[in-house]
């Protein structure tokens, strides 16, 4: 069974930056890619970022392209999210996932993403 545990989260400025972990146990991290998705209240879940299982690949949301980005550190087991310049539109909560395949693309389809975390807020103010 793989755990994802997001944390980073937090009440900032329009402006700002924060830096979003996801610590996932289990084996084989490097052979998944990974994946960060938001969703604010009443709206449905969307793809923000995802990362191949050797990092070689990343793709962004069109609304985050420049200020957002994803990396990975395989030897903690661990993808991260570095926001900045943050916006009042990016309040939402912010899940980890990840993909049932080492390649990872755009597009999404949730019965491609097989394990998600719990989330961690993360509110903009103006």
């Amino acid at each position: 069974q793989v755990q994802l545990v997001e944390s980073g989260g937090g009440l900032v400025q329009a402006g700002d930056s924060l830096r979003l972990s996801c610590a996932a146990s289990g084996r084989a991290f490097s052979n998944y890619a990974m994946g960060w998705f938001r969703q604010a209240p009443g709206k449905e879940r969307q793809f923000v970022a995802t990362i191949s299982g050797g990092s070689y690949y990343t793709y962004y949301a069109p609304s985050v392209k420049g200020r957002f980005t994803i990396s990975r550190d395989n030897a903690k087991n661990t993808v991260y999210l570095q926001m900045n310049s943050l916006k009042p539109e990016d309040t939402a909560r912010y899940y980890c996932a990840r993909r049932r395949t080492y390649y990872t693309n755009p597009y999404y389809s949730p019965s491609e993403w097989d394990y998600w975390g719990q989330g961690t807020q993360v509110t903009v103010s103006s």
